[in-house]
């Protein structure tokens, strides 16, 4: 594949969009496909998410316990934790992993359909390409890896009651009780709403960049890597641009 510019990569990015749009408005929809494709995402990205977000939580919490018991400050750990957890570790660290795990298998994957000749015979039958793999591993996406950041957002704050208990010496009662003080239903939304948007990047510059290799198998491995690192760069960058904006509308504060 010959290296693109930005422009031309954004560009390309915007017609497959356009397509996706306009062909998931007609049948066939392909529900059998989409069930396998959140099978694979969701469930194929449990374990991994789940050990993640137990360490994560454990961690945050004990570093914040010590970190403020300096302080005096040790009771505020359970309003900083889920707070954290919920707003900003949740999702970017799920989407960073489904990004590396399936960002990267959905390149290949379209990129060895391709390489293959596989799009070709679609097309040739009547198929859109567009219609059965791209859109179909989209809206997998966009339904997989939001349950998946609501999985990672108990679990982690799961990890990080046990280390209050155990470390801190903070009640499970009391860690419950200032949690449900302070979480409010805005902040479980402005980060499912930021896992809406990293999940529907994921997968539409995995399916774009896997249907535009060329190269054989050294273009299939070009394109996974570049998968992985443009994703999570953009899970990073746009996890600020999205907070300032949540914070501009009022939404979280």
């Amino acid at each position: 594949m010959n290296k693109k510019s930005p422009l031309q990569i954004v560009g390309g990015m915007g017609i497959l969009v356009a397509q996706v749009f306009r062909e998931a408005r007609k049948p066939p929809y392909y529900f059998g496909l989409i069930c396998e494709q959140i099978w694979s995402i969701g469930v194929g990205s449990l374990p991994l998410v789940l050990i993640t977000a137990l360490a994560t939580g454990s961690v945050m919490a004990l570093q914040f316990g010590y970190g403020v018991a300096k302080f005096g400050g040790k009771l505020y750990v359970p309003k900083v934790v889920a707070l954290t957890i919920l707003r900003e570790m949740g999702p970017v660290f799920t989407s960073l992993l489904v990004a590396g795990r399936i960002g990267s298998g959905i390149t290949s994957e379209v990129a060895s359909m391709k390489i293959s000749q596989q799009l070709d015979a679609m097309r040739a039958l009547g198929t859109s390409p567009t219609r059965r793999i791209v859109t179909t591993r989209i809206i997998a996406a966009l339904i997989s890896v939001p349950l998946l950041t609501l999985f990672s957002d108990y679990v982690g704050l799961l990890g990080a009651m046990l280390v209050c208990k155990n470390e801190l010496g903070i009640h499970t009662s009391f860690f419950i009780a200032k949690c449900i003080e302070t979480i409010r239903i805005s902040d479980f939304l402005a980060g499912m709403a930021k896992t809406v948007v990293f999940a529907f990047f994921i997968a539409l510059t995995a399916c774009w960049r896997g249907l535009e290799t060329a190269g054989g198998t050294e273009g299939v491995g070009r394109s996974t890597t570049w998968t992985v690192v443009t994703t999570s760069i953009f899970i990073m960058i746009s996890d600020f641009f999205l907070t300032k904006f949540l914070i501009m509308t009022g939404f979280q504060v």
